[in-house]
């Protein structure tokens, strides 16, 4: 449930699941935010789009917003989150098709962490779903399968 910047430069270009078969946990729905290293305030909104997918906006609320279809699926055992992400706040869409990147999260009470599938472990250049699969199981217990975790704060209403 995370940004790649300006809709250029996501990771993959392929995808892990194409019909999301796996319903949406709503524990991760709603407004979240973290403050950044330079002290500003970033929101990450996850709504419903339906009982198996999640709309995503990354950083919700800014100038540099970007929206993606999310979905869980499966892989290496563990259950992950496939972004799509298909344009920004300012109405720009991808340039290419690197529009794919996936994530792992946790819920403990009103915080989530968020870690993002490691590019330089999992090529970005895979060519398929399967492959991309195998090589993420083949990392399974690789430590640096996963960036290190962003840790959101859900909003109080």
């Amino acid at each position: 449930m995370l940004a790649c910047g300006l809709l250029t430069g996501c990771d993959y270009t392929v995808p892990l699941v194409t019909t999301p078969k796996i319903d949406i946990e709503r524990s991760v729905l709603g407004l979240w935010q973290r403050s950044t290293e330079d002290g500003q305030t970033e929101q990450l909104l996850v709504l419903p789009l339906d009982k198996r997918e999640y709309l995503v906006s990354y950083p919700s609320g800014s100038k540099d917003s970007m929206f993606a279809r999310a979905c869980l699926c499966r892989a290496a055992d563990q259950t992950l989150v496939q972004l799509k992400w298909f344009g920004t706040g300012e109405g720009n869409v991808p340039e290419d098709n690197r529009v794919y990147q996936f994530v792992t999260y946790s819920v403990s009470g009103d915080r989530m962490t968020v870690r993002l599938l490691n590019s330089e472990v999992v090529r970005k250049d895979v060519a398929s779903t399967h492959e991309l699969a195998k090589a993420i199981t083949a990392n399974r217990d690789n430590p640096k399968l996963f960036e290190e975790g962003m840790v959101f704060t859900k909003v109080k209403k």
